[in-house]
């Protein structure tokens, strides 16, 4: 399980160190892909193909699927976690997720997610707002 924020630079060549805590759940293949949310989505091969099995099953003629199927898969990239626990995100990736020299990196989860320290700071700022957070999440049964 992924939890916690943490804060690290790319270096020249794109590549990110990914947080000590997270490595041992990243042993193996490994998958980084777009997000929903301007930033990326890194995922071990058992969530990835969990996400995998629910795309292939909806219905190919649902334009709503297809879209899904398309934001998901063509950005998709298998990276490996290098012998100094870091992963080259792709140029045409960290252009989708706006990263120049900063992450944060955000558990959530069964997957991480990369975000821009601007994006972050603004979504961040939303989960802050108590008030707004009863209404956001009152339906959904926590």
């Amino acid at each position: 399980m992924f939890l916690g924020q943490y804060q690290h630079n790319l270096d020249s060549k794109g590549r990110m160190i990914v947080p000590s805590r997270f490595r041992d759940s990243l042993e193996g293949v490994v998958y980084l892909t777009q997000g929903f949310d301007q930033n990326l989505r890194l995922l071990p091969e058992a969530a990835f193909n969990a996400i995998y099995q629910q795309v292939a099953a909806m219905n190919t003629t649902d334009p709503t699927a297809r879209r899904l199927r398309r934001l998901i898969f063509s950005t998709a990239q298998q990276v490996e976690v290098d012998g100094n626990g870091r992963i080259l995100i792709p140029k045409y990736l960290r252009d989708i997720a706006n990263l120049d020299s900063g992450v944060v990196i955000v558990g959530v989860g069964e997957a991480i997610e990369i975000w821009s320290p601007e994006a972050w700071e603004v979504e961040n700022n939303l989960l802050q707002d108590a008030e707004a957070n009863t209404q956001r999440f009152a339906a959904l049964d926590v």
